[in-house]
């Protein structure tokens, strides 16, 4: 099933535009919410939340969470099918890998949302719509790699754009509720003089603590094409601005299909979310010279896992005959890569550090002599 948008004045194409948070007709300019563009695609809003619970009265085996029937009858997409479509603006095919779930007419230019990719278990709960539009991210990144200090000077004029594509990238957003408790012996120690002598005074303290902790939409990529560190790095998406799944939305803009369920990621997410803990268990233990742990436990157990589409640039750059990747999060602007380094200006980087720090030893030893 192939969903395409056209503009009630002209029918020309309509996308999801960035800058007004409504579908923009690419001939006259005319806008649609996103809600008009849903009544008038004909479709009745599924109010039913697409939640994978986790309900231990329910589901015994920890391998089942998440999976849960989700909307009796619905179609769902058969991997092995539905490669080509049909484009409903030239009647071209329209061919896609099996992840895809929103593209372009590559005869036309027309954007295509393929409905039937985007029901049943492949339905996302929520997503947060693009906020920079192409040409801010196109002027962010130039600005951004202006501000390399060490990157070579021909890759800061950013001209080698091979090209920057937008989409929607799959995330799972967990919540999960955690303990954590820790035993173990802190000191202080105070040094002190008095008379001819140096005393040092040593107390002990056998320290406990428990704590409850809630962790709310950790988000976890849920793409096998996308570099997790990358994502990870985009952070933080501003949940405040999560709206519930519309097709609009996607109008314009490339979108995947998840390749790894809630339950597939749910040993990242607990490392994650394990590392916070951690770290917080241990903020609660301050004010001594030292810590030694004789017990730390912390136990986390996941309540739901939502399915979410994160806006992301990606930018691929062309320079010196080799590709740099780039992502920028396509909400709040934060750019993410590892620009190319001139060796020039790191050597000249290193002479300068050197020769401050001779000059610094110089004057100190002049100065003690």
């Amino acid at each position: 099933m192939v969903v395409q948008y056209k503009c009630p004045s002209c029918g020309a194409d309509m996308r999801y535009d960035a800058e007004t948070g409504k579908l923009k007709c690419g001939s006259c300019g005319k806008l649609m919410a996103v809600d008009d563009a849903k009544k008038a695609e004909g479709r009745e809003k599924d109010s039913e939340e697409k939640i994978s619970p986790f309900r231990p009265e329910e589901i015994e085996d920890e391998a089942e969470f998440g999976r849960i029937e989700r909307e009796k009858g619905s179609a769902e997409f058969d991997g092995e099918d539905g490669h080509q479509y049909i484009c409903n603006n030239c009647g071209a095919v329209v061919i896609t890998t099996t992840d895809t779930t929103a593209t372009k007419c590559s005869f036309c230019g027309a954007p295509v949302v393929l409905g039937d990719r985007l029901s049943g278990r492949k339905a996302p709960v929520w997503l947060i719509p693009f906020k920079i539009t192409k040409n801010q991210a196109m002027d962010a990144f130039r600005k951004w790699c202006k501000g390399g200090k060490l990157t070579p000077k021909d890759f800061m004029t950013a001209d080698r754009i091979k090209n920057i594509t937008g989409m929607y990238v799959p995330f799972w957003l967990y919540d999960m509720d955690g303990t954590g408790e820790a035993d173990c012996t802190a000191t202080r120690v105070r040094t002190y003089s008095q008379g001819d002598y140096i005393y040092t005074e040593t107390k002990y303290y056998h320290v406990y603590r428990r704590v409850h902790m809630t962790y709310s939409k950790v988000p976890v990529d849920a793409s096998e094409k996308m570099n997790d560190e990358m994502m990870d790095k985009l952070e933080p998406f501003h949940e405040s601005e999560l709206t519930h799944f519309e097709m609009p939305y996607l109008a314009g803009y490339l979108a995947e299909q998840y390749n790894y369920d809630d339950n597939e990621l749910l040993p990242r997410v607990r490392e994650r979310i394990g590392r916070y803990a951690n770290e917080y268990l241990a903020s609660t233990i301050t004010g001594y010279s030292t810590v030694t742990y004789h017990r730390k436990d912390i136990q986390l157990n996941p309540v739901n896992a939502r399915y979410t589409l994160l806006p992301v640039w990606m930018v691929c750059y062309d320079y010196r005959d080799s590709e740099h990747i780039f992502a920028m999060n396509g909400q709040t602007g934060k750019i993410v890569g590892k620009p190319p380094l001139s060796k020039q200006k790191m050597a000249m980087w290193f002479a300068g550090i050197s020769a401050g720090v001779f000059a610094l030893m110089r004057l100190v030893t002049l100065f003690f002599v």
